[in-house]
């Protein structure tokens, strides 16, 4: 899993690297009516990685051993297809501060990073979770999912301080 977490690290630092010079209320922003603000693009990020964190332990507890092909999850920064976020991942409209946001990104990945501490690639292999997109990915896959997710919405924050 090494290749995979360093994908997420490098993704995660480049996110960070990205909104560490903007201003709580920059963050908080609503640049466009309808859009997210890039404090809530990262909630959303936040609640994805916990949410797939929850997720792929519990298909690996329960779910039943299914023989799945890799699929080119790296497509997921094109962003020409639009998905939308599932209810569970919508951000909070709530107001934040970046080191609250940050403590919160710190928290969920270190709840991934235990998580794959304790289990193997080959476990994680043997079992997969649907996506709206792809179908069924296998749990190994899910983890550099993560972070092309982030980069996908790596994109739409640099966007979005561009019309700050």
């Amino acid at each position: 899993m090494e290749k995979e977490i360093k994908i997420i690290e490098d993704i995660r630092s480049d996110l960070l690297n990205s909104v560490n010079d903007l201003t709580d209320k920059e963050l908080n922003k609503e640049v466009e009516e309808g859009r997210w603000t890039i404090m809530q693009v990262l909630d959303h990020l936040y609640l994805m990685e916990r949410s797939l964190t929850k997720t792929i332990q519990l298909t690996l507890e329960k779910g039943e051993e299914q023989q799945v092909d890799s699929k080119p999850i790296h497509y997921t920064v094109n962003r020409s297809t639009k998905v939308d976020a599932p209810p569970f991942v919508v951000p909070s409209e709530e107001k934040q501060t970046l080191q609250q946001m940050k403590d919160k990104l710190e928290s969920s990945r270190k709840d991934l990073f235990i998580f794959l501490e304790t289990t193997s690639k080959e476990a994680l292999q043997k079992k997969a979770y649907p996506h709206p997109i792809f179908g069924h990915i296998r749990l190994d896959e899910w983890v550099p999912f993560i972070g092309y997710h982030e980069k996908r919405h790596l994109e739409q924050i640099e966007e979005l301080k561009s019309t700050l």
